[in-house]
Parts: C-alpha cells; sequence; structure tokens
C-alpha cells in the first residue's frame, strides 16, 4: 500500500509517537491533518513535515465531547476526506485504584475511550460512503493484561480492544480496516503528564521509558504494519513481546511477575 496522496488524521500529534508518525507519513508522501491540545506545539511539528498546503493543523481536546462532531466536519473538508484516521491521544495513570478518585478514572474513559470511539463514528459515515478507510488505534500493552498503578488506562485500552474488534468485524465487508498497535515502553514523555489518584500530573520520567524504542522506530514499525493491514501488532522489545505469549499460554506465571512488579 503506498501512502501518497493520502490523507492522513493524527491526533495527539503534538509529541511522543504521534510526532513521529506525522514525519513518518509526510516522508511516504501523505497529506496530513495534526490535532492535539497544544496549537503551538502543532506548528511546530507542522513546519517539520513541510508546513501548507500538504499539512494543516487542527487543534482538538479529546475530552470535550461536544466539540467533536464540528471538528470531524472540518477535517473531512480538508482535503475532501479522510483515508488514514491514527488515534493516538491519550493520558495515562500513575496510582493505586484504592487511592485514585473517581474523577480521574472518568477523565481517563473520556480521553482514551469516548473520544477516540466518538470521533471514529464521526468519520465513518464518509469512509462507508466511500467504501474504504483505514483506522489505525494506538492501544498499549496495558490494553492486553492488567498492569500495577494503572487500572483505569488499562481499563480504557481494554475497552478500545472490544469496540475496534466489534466495529471490524461489522465493516470489513465495507471496505473498512482496523489496526490496533499496542506499543510496549517507547521513549515518549507519556508519564510526564499521567494522571495520579488526585488528578496531579506525575511530573516523572518513568526509567523504563526513558530507555525504550525510540517513538521513531515505533512509528516505522506502525507504517510498515499499516501498509500491510495488519489487524493487530505489538511493538516494543522483545522481553515485552513475550509477555503477551505468557499471557495466553501461561496466564498464572504472568499474574505472578506482574504481582511482583515496582
Amino acid at each position: 500500500m503506498s501512502f501518497q496522496d493520502r490523507t492522513v488524521w493524527i491526533t495527539g500529534a503534538s509529541s511522543g509517537i504521534g510526532e513521529a508518525l506525522a514525519e513518518a507519513f509526510h516522508d511516504a508522501g501523505a497529506k496530513l491533518i495534526l490535532s492535539a491540545r497544544r496549537e503551538a506545539e502543532l506548528q511546530r511539528v507542522q513546519a517539520k513535515c513541510g508546513g501548507e498546503p500538504n499539512t494543516r493543523i487542527l487543534p482538538l481536546d479529546m475530552s470535550q465531547a461536544e466539540e467533536i462532531p464540528n471538528k470531524a466536519r472540518a477535517a473531512l473538508d480538508m482535503f475532501a476526506g479522510i483515508d488514514f484516521l491514527v488515534l493516538n491521544a491519550g493520558i495515562s495513570q500513575r496510582s493505586l485504584a484504592r487511592d485514585t478518585d473517581d474523577a480521574v478514572y472518568r477523565r481517563l474513559m473520556e480521553v482514551d475511550f469516548f473520544g477516540p470511539e466518538a470521533l471514529t463514528r464521526a468519520v465513518l459515515p464518509r469512509m462507508l460512503e466511500n467504501k474504504r478507510g483505514h483506522i489505525v488505534v494506538i492501544s498499549s500493552i496495558a490494553g492486553k493484561f492488567g498492569v500495577p498503578l494503572r487500572s483505569g488506562y488499562s481499563a480504557a485500552k481494554f475497552a478500545l480492544h472490544g469496540f475496534y474488534e466489534a466495529l471490524r468485524a461489522e465493516e470489513a465487508r465495507n471496505g473498512i480496516r482496523v489496526t490496533l498497535v499496542c506499543p510496549g515502553f517507547i521513549r515518549t514523555g507519556i508519564s510526564l503528564s499521567a494522571l495520579k489518584g488526585d488528578g496531579s500530573r506525575h511530573a516523572k520520567m518513568d526509567p523504563e521509558l526513558a530507555q525504550g524504542m525510540p517513538a521513531e522506530q515505533c512509528a516505522r514499525h506502525i507504517l510498515k504494519a499499516v501498509a500491510r493491514q495488519k489487524e493487530e501488532i505489538c511493538v516494543g522489545a522483545v522481553k515485552e513481546k513475550a509477555l503477551l505469549y505468557l499471557k495466553r499460554f501461561w496466564p498464572g506465571l504472568l499474574t505472578r511477575m506482574v504481582s511482583r512488579a515496582n
């Protein structure tokens, strides 16, 4: 599959995996729509991706559900449709379940599940009309099994898998493709903005993330999987991928290992 002159809308495009994906799709010849909350950072990424006219910015807060239909209409009009919707925006968590306010769980679900779900349903009718469209969902390895200090984050990522696997089954015959991406430890600042139990920012770089796979390398793996129309991939170190095999074949062993993790 060629990305030349195809339109790609990326949420969470102002940093991390989203920024790396923007550069990778730009290098592959795609037209880009970049969304995130921070307009100044979007302008920085836009400049790295060639600027106007083939890279546009559309500020978007995924927690503001009332904005999503209008934002989707604006995006669809920029290049007369969306070929690839890349749902990367998200927020993580660093708190024990017993110490986490209900408002934190609700915010995690709004940003990590309800926002992507609403944006997908806003764009889907045009994709169905065109009889083609590819939705790329940036989930997490924490969406495959529960991880300590991430109960709400894992729950939201689990929800993504249920929704998009069902959507794939419903719309595959209508030309809609879905790729679920499960990154492990990728070198981004996601832990800096992660929510603590009281809703404040974690504001620390996790050591595992600091030593993780570069975001640019992760983006290359994602583009290759999308080009091959893969249904699901895990991106990360071998030891992180091995955890998925433990989950499938030796779930009790994985439970003991995860329970002892710091």
